[in-house]
This record gives structure tokens, sequence and C-alpha cells, in this order.
């Protein structure tokens, strides 16, 4: 999965696989999380936001099931 850098609050990187549904998220501290069934819609959402932070925390922490990878 290709990894987005970004600098926003925690997030270090965003990337999404549509096949899968799949979303990960790598931290400030380098811990990376995958969530589950995350929807197209929500990943453009979220890579779009201006607030990426805000909107992971409002819209995909909580609300989806989430695996660490490392």
């Amino acid at each position: 999965m290709e990894m987005k850098r970004v600098s926003a609050g925690n997030l270090r990187a965003i990337g999404y696989d549509e096949s899968n549904r799949a979303l990960r998220v790598e931290l400030g501290n380098g811990t990376l999380v995958e969530y589950t069934g995350v929807s197209a819609d929500t990943w453009q959402r979220l890579s779009s936001s201006a607030s990426m932070w805000s909107f992971f925390r409002d819209n995909i922490e909580e609300n989806y099931s989430e695996r660490r990878i490392r």
C-alpha cells in the first residue's frame, strides 16, 4: 500500500487500499495501524480534509476495527 506523507497533528502518513477497504495510518511515535471497512468516500474525505487529525479522530479512530501493524 502506498503511503502519503502528511504533517497533521499526530498523523505522519496515510494510505488506502480500495480493494480491501483498508486504511493505514502512521502516527508520530512510529506506530502503524490499519483500519478495516473504510469506504472510499471516507478515505477521500480524510485525504482532502483541511484538518486531517480532527477528521481522523472524529470519524475513523473509534468507528472502525483496528489492527496494529507495528
